[in-house]
């Protein structure tokens, strides 16, 4: 207050008051100023906390509505399911080594049909828990193999294409075909195949194949990929291209308009029939090229030497180091498959009725195989122990490489199998009966807790027992 004469009015009554009067006054003047000061700290800490407590509160609010919605509404979701439990189906172990192809989705075309024992990327492609386990044991142990079989009706023509994460080697079970190849120098090789011979195409090879006979025919493909396979057409191609830039590569007669010409069909031409076959094509010629190229691409594996044992037989379309057995065509052949990386191995394995192929394991090679014939008991032992199943006509089977696996006829009538093998060298095997005989006795005697003496009492054969008869 800026009034003066208060303020002389006021000094005037400090200097009249007792001095211990005035003491007192100044302690409770003290007192009052701390009183208020005690209640603003206390309001001041009641802020605070409760702005605390207000800001945790909003935090945990925000935390709960931020969660993925799967969990937001898990108890909207998980109502039904009391009442109806949904429980994933075990895979039986032997699906990783079976695959029952019969039971896979069939490709319809209009000039035949495809099925496949395969890896898929997206596991809705598979049919069934069982098709997956076994496409995805093809992947993970990197097998390099995948098997399909191509049924081609009478005059159909699987249209020229490539692979091109793959060599292709097929096994023709049924009918008579005519093979065209077309290789990186733009040589063109063709050829005709009869049931039981071999047909070879090297990666990024433009080839086809057509039906000359009057059934079916039916090929055993295998491809070296274990991932999905990676095919283009060449009517896929061909109408993909923009117009100019094809009329500018083929300088057809009316150029562009030429073109425009062409139409494509509707349905998928992978396997090709038109009905109006006999209008578009006259007199076709189906030639044969020469020896030296043909048999490049060719194996007459049913004409091959036959390895026979006492309880089958096995043929075999491979590389051999030494070449000296071999006719000069398939010396041809044998070098050929060499040169090219991540070729297979193919053969076909005859067991006799109650013969058995004896447990053995192979050192440089995944192996496939498709049921032509017959039926027979399976055995694959690995680390996880023995798993053993029961094969019959059209049921794929497949053995990582080292695995121990056997097979046994149980058919009246011969058990036949086309096989395949991840390797384009030599194939290297190791029997049962010929590791036990290698393996010094005292050492088998001390593995298994058995008198040295006793395992002369096993014999040694003459003749290989690789495939045998009790």
């Amino acid at each position: 207050m800026d009034n003066s004469a208060f303020e002389m009015h006021e000094d005037a009554m400090q200097n009249t008051l007792p001095a211990g009067k005035m003491n007192t006054i100044f302690r409770m003047e003290k007192k009052r100023r701390w009183s208020l000061m005690n209640i603003f700290l206390v309001c001041l800490l009641a802020c605070t906390i409760t702005t605390a407590v207000g800001v945790l509160i909003l935090s945990l609010v925000y935390t709960q509505n931020s969660q993925p919605h799967s969990e937001v509404h898990l108890g909207l979701e998980a109502r039904p399911l009391q009442t109806t439990p949904v429980v994933q189906k075990a895979v039986d172990p032997k699906f990783q080594f079976l695959n029952h192809l019969p039971k896979s989705k069939v490709f319809e075309f209009p000039g035949g049909a495809i099925q496949w024992a395969r890896y898929r990327n997206d596991v809705k492609d598979y049919l069934s828990i069982e098709e997956e386990a076994f496409g995805s044991s093809l992947n993970s142990q990197r097998s390099h193999m995948t098997l399909g079989t191509l049924r081609i009706k009478s005059n159909g023509l699987r249209a020229p294409h490539w692979h091109f994460n793959a060599n292709e080697h097929g096994y023709l079970a049924q009918g008579t075909a005519w093979i065209g190849v077309v290789d990186d120098g733009g040589v063109v090789t063709t050829y005709n195949v009869t049931a039981g011979q071999v047909i070879f195409f090297p990666q990024n090879t433009l080839h086809w194949i057509k039906n000359v006979g009057d059934e079916d025919c039916f090929f055993l493909l295998f491809f070296s990929t274990h991932d999905e396979l990676q095919t283009l057409d060449v009517d896929d191609v061909f109408f993909s291209m923009p117009e100019d830039i094809a009329s500018r590569s083929l300088k057809p007669e009316g150029g562009i308009n030429f073109i425009r010409t062409f139409h494509k069909q509707k349905e998928d031409q992978g396997v090709n029939l038109p009905p109006n076959l006999a209008e578009l094509v006259i007199n076709p010629s189906y030639v044969q090229s020469p020896d030296s190229l043909v048999w490049r691409y060719f194996y007459d594996l049913k004409g091959s030497k036959e390895y026979r044992f006492p309880g089958g037989i096995i043929q075999l379309a491979q590389y051999w180091k030494n070449a000296s057995e071999l006719s000069s065509h398939e010396q041809i052949f044998s070098e050929f498959l060499n040169q090219h990386q991540n070729a297979l191995t193919l053969s076909t394995l005859r067991i006799y009725n109650n013969g058995l192929r004896q447990p053995h394991f192979h050192f440089n090679a995944n192996e496939m195989g498709y049921v032509i014939s017959g039926c027979a008991k399976v055995g694959v032992i690995n680390t996880q122990g023995i798993t053993e199943f029961n094969v019959h006509i059209g049921d794929v089977v497949f053995f990582p490489m080292g695995t121990q696996h056997y097979i046994k006829s149980a058919c009246d009538e011969d058990l036949l199998l086309i096989l395949a093998f991840s390797t384009g060298d030599q194939l290297q095997t190791l029997d049962m009966d010929d590791y036990l005989q290698a393996t010094a006795d005292h050492i088998l005697a001390q593995l298994f807790f058995k008198k040295q003496s006793e395992f002369k009492k096993i014999p040694k054969f003459e003749e290989d027992q690789a495939i045998n008869l009790p």
